[in-house]
Order: C-alpha cells, then structure tokens, then sequence
C-alpha cells in the first residue's frame, strides 16, 4: 500500500507542475487538438478536414469570441449538422476561449 501511495504521489507531482506552467491557450489549444481538430481547422493555417466546419481562426468575423462561452457551457446544438454536442467545464470554457482569442 505505501508503495502504491508512493507511486501516486510521484506521478501527481510530475504531472500538476506541467498543467500548472501552461498557459490556457496552451491548454485551450490542446482541448482544441483532442476534441475539434477532427472537423475543424484549428491552427492558424489549413483547411478543415469537414469542409461545413468553420476554421477555428475565422469565428471571430462571426461571433465575438467572448459570447461562445454561455453556448459552450450549455452545449453547442447548432454549428453544423454533424456537430456532436457537448459540453464544457468552466475551466475548459475560460481555457478554449483564450486559445480562440489567440487566434484574431
């Protein structure tokens, strides 16, 4: 047992100082790469891999990014037909808002 609790405590401890460091685009972006990359363009290059779903780097000429954030909590439905809905932790929210800020 007191290895196991070792064990978890070392492995905490070298993955907390990693999130602790990165930034919320960092974080923003990879949310972005593990939950949107698969439809959307999420860089500041490229084409979507689903043409219907909007480059990450264009919402801003549609919406402003700031009021993505009461959609995100509640769970987007719209977007495009084939969009899955989901829905955000607050942390997550702030996080991809500030990755999509980054991208103006």
């Amino acid at each position: 047992m007191q290895r196991f609790v070792f064990c978890l405590l070392v492995t905490v401890s070298m993955t907390l100082p990693s999130y602790a460091a990165s930034t919320p685009e960092q974080r923003g972006r990879a949310y972005a790469k593990a939950n949107c990359a698969r439809c959307h363009a999420i860089g500041r290059a490229g084409e979507s891999p689903f043409k219907p779903a909007p480059p990450f780097r264009t919402l801003h000429l549609h919406y402003p990014i700031e009021t993505l954030g009461e959609a995100l909590a509640e769970g987007i439905v719209t977007g495009h037909p084939a969009m899955p809905q989901f829905e955000l932790a607050p942390a997550q929210i702030h996080d991809l808002l500030s990755y999509l800020k980054s991208l103006e």
